[in-house]
């Protein structure tokens, strides 16, 4: 979940996820109650400016319902403290996770509705101004290419990739999940490249592609990265509700379809790299 912040993705135990098969029909609702993240741009923040916030909206607008959130850092554990959370003679808190990775097994995963990839933002006018393909990267001259700060999420395909091509040494490499509530996964292209700390950063593309139009100086190029041999960067995402209850799964599947044409000019507004869906038989679990 980006994914991550940057993209993570947790496994579900076989126990938990069987635990929520309460219900099949869906409940007569008063609102449409969103799980979110409070401080994750571009996805969702409490003022409502992410992209999920966006849909959210769209979405209620169709159905008819005020927009209502349950907020919860996503770290560990998120699914079981938001979609899954429920006191005894209470009802759950919130309806829907706006985004999962596909397949994702802790909750009951929609079709798909985009995809993306990772991706290196740099400065237009830095040493790596004349970068035009990934393929430059490992073509510069050994000398400028050992100066390189490049950084990355730690466990991320960022990390697989350098030590893949032998820049390991080039990575700054930061922690995955942070204690720290006023973290958030853009501050590695708006703090950290906008200062000159870094020369690159590697990160999901909706944090790339958001981010980068954030920083006025220096300008940003953002050159999305393609998955190869080992190596796997981009991910579809879907949308997450709780086991068991079949027919709000597919109320959002409908919406999901019903809306794609304002879901994709969302995503585009935000800078969001996009790739083709992949067909449903070739669609892999990040």
């Amino acid at each position: 979940m980006s994914t991550a912040r940057p993209l993570v993705v947790a496994l579900a135990l076989a126990a938990a996820a069987g635990a929520a098969f309460a219900q099949d029909a869906a409940p007569k609702r008063e609102a449409f109650r969103v799980c979110q993240d409070p401080n994750n741009l571009p996805f969702s923040n409490t003022k409502g400016e992410g992209i999920e916030n966006r849909i959210a909206e769209l979405f209620a607008k169709d159905l008819g319902l005020p927009v209502t959130y349950y907020s919860f850092p996503q770290r560990m554990a998120f699914i079981r403290n938001t979609l899954r959370y429920k006191l005894p003679g209470e009802d759950f808190r919130c309806d829907v996770v706006l985004g999962v990775p596909a397949g994702f097994d802790q909750v009951s995963a929609t079709k798909p509705y985009y995809r993306s990839t990772y991706a290196l933002v740099f400065a237009k006018n830095g040493p790596l101004a004349s970068l035009k393909a990934p393929a430059d990267l490992f073509a510069m001259a050994p000398g400028a290419r050992a100066k390189l700060r490049i950084g990355l999420y730690d466990r991320s395909p960022a990390s697989e990739w350098l030590n893949k091509h032998g820049m390991v040494d080039q990575g700054v490499p930061y922690p995955m999940m942070s204690a720290d509530p006023q973290q958030y996964p853009g501050e590695i292209i708006e703090r950290d490249l906008a200062s000159g700390k870094l020369d690159a950063a590697i990160v999901w593309g909706p944090i790339a592609g958001y981010f980068a139009k954030r920083v006025k100086s220096p300008e940003l190029a953002v050159l999305p990265l393609s998955s190869e041999p080992g190596v796997k960067f981009d991910y579809q995402m879907a949308m997450g509700v709780r086991y068991g209850e079949r027919e709000w799964k597919q109320q959002i599947e409908s919406l999901i379809e019903r809306r794609r044409p304002e879901i994709e000019a969302i995503l585009r507004d935000y800078g969001v790299p996009l790739l083709e869906l992949e067909p449903p038989q070739a669609a892999a679990k990040p």
